[in-house]
C-alpha cells in the first residue's frame, strides 16, 4: 500500500515538473518573440529615418551637378523595393541592397570636390552618417537577439515546444556579398 502511495506521489511530481517546464519553456518563447519584434521595430524606426533622408540627398546631388546618374538610380531602385516588400525577408534584402547602393553615395563626393563643398550635402551625409552607425547597432542587437530565439527553437528539448506552437526560425540581418566589396567608382 505504502508503495503505491509512493509511486503516486512520485507520478504526481514528475508530471508536475514536466509541466513547470513546459509552461517555463513556453513562457520564454513568448519572451525572445516579442524581444525580436522589439529589436526589429527598433532597427525599423533607423531605417525609416534613413529611408526618408534618401530624397533629399539625391535631390541635393542633382543639383549641385550633374553626376552619374546610374548611382542615384540604384538608390532610389533600393528605395522603392523597400517599399514594396511585402515580407520581414524581403525587407531585410532591400535594406542591404540600399546600403550596397549607399556606399557608392559616400564614394561621390571624393570624385567631385564641389560637391563635397556644398554645405548641404555636407549636412545630409552627417545625418546619414549618424543614421548609418544607429542601424549598425540595431542590426548587431536584432541578429542577437534573433540567434537567441533560433538557438531554442532548433534546440533539443525546446524545440518540441517549438513545433507545438509553431514558433519558428527568424531570418538574421545579413550583407551580401556586393557590400564586403569595395566601392567602385568610375566616371
Amino acid at each position: 500500500m505504502r508503495i503505491g502511495i509512493f509511486v503516486g506521489v512520485l507520478a504526481a511530481i514528475i508530471i508536475a515538473i514536466i509541466l513547470i517546464w513546459f509552461a517555463s519553456c513556453y513562457n520564454s518563447f513568448v519572451k525572445l518573440t516579442n524581444t525580436c519584434k522589439e529589436a526589429y521595430a527598433t532597427m525599423d524606426v533607423y531605417l525609416k529615418k534613413r529611408f526618408d533622408l534618401i530624397p533629399n540627398l539625391v535631390e541635393t546631388i542633382k543639383g549641385a551637378s550633374n553626376y552619374e546618374q546610374s548611382t542615384l538610380q540604384k538608390v532610389i531602385d533600393a528605395r522603392s523595393r523597400i517599399e514594396s516588400a511585402g515580407s520581414t525577408s524581403e525587407k531585410l534584402e532591400g535594406e542591404n541592397q540600399l546600403t550596397s547602393s549607399l556606399r557608392s553615395i559616400f564614394a561621390l563626393s571624393e570624385s567631385y570636390p564641389d560637391l563635397k563643398a556644398n554645405q548641404n550635402y555636407n549636412d545630409l551625409m552627417e545625418q546619414l552618417r549618424r543614421i548609418e552607425e544607429d542601424i549598425a547597432n540595431s542590426r548587431k542587437y536584432y541578429n542577437a537577439v534573433v540567434k537567441r530565439l533560433n538557438n531554442k527553437v532548433e534546440m533539443f528539448p525546446s524545440n518540441i515546444v517549438a513545433a507545438i506552437f509553431h514558433y519558428e526560425t527568424q531570418p538574421m540581418f545579413e550583407i551580401t556579398s556586393e557590400e564586403r566589396e569595395n566601392v567602385k567608382v568610375q566616371f
